[in-house]
């Protein structure tokens, strides 16, 4: 258990920084083009509203289901590699939502304009700190 939430906090430091190397792509890099079509714009924030539907319905079926699990029974095998797998699919759908920003600075849209997913994906991975599931 000690190893498995130590590599899992070690993937989500590295997830986090992946972010904070994004934001200075973003803001080093020149779009393509002038502006962003406010379409392609809408499209990417619905996206993102289902991204984040999927995080939570992850979090829901893999991890809570391992946790409650483990609580019972520490030492199982495959509890413990359902709640980390649950872990990596949640932190990597939050990276998704940093790689939107990302993609709609590069199709030509404004640095503000991809804040909110670089930072909703920094809070996400930083809120879904991997915890020891407590035996009880």
């Amino acid at each position: 258990m000690d190893r498995a939430l130590k590599t899992l906090r070690v993937v989500q430091w590295a997830l986090l920084g992946s972010v904070v190397l994004y934001v200075g792509l973003g803001a080093a890099v020149r779009p393509v083009g002038n502006g962003l079509n406010p379409t392609i714009s809408y499209l990417f924030t619905t996206l993102a509203v289902a991204v984040i539907g999927a995080i939570f319905v992850v979090r829901r079926t893999l991890v809570f289901r391992a946790v409650a699990a483990l609580a019972t029974e520490p030492a199982d095998v495959l509890n413990l590699k359902q709640w980390m797998t649950g872990y990596v699919a949640t932190y990597a759908l939050c990276e998704t939502l940093a790689l939107f920003g990302l993609i709609q600075r590069f199709l030509g849209a404004s640095l503000q304009q991809g804040i909110p997913y670089f930072l909703g994906a920094f809070i996400l991975l930083a809120f879904f700190w991997p915890r020891r599931p407590i035996v009880g």
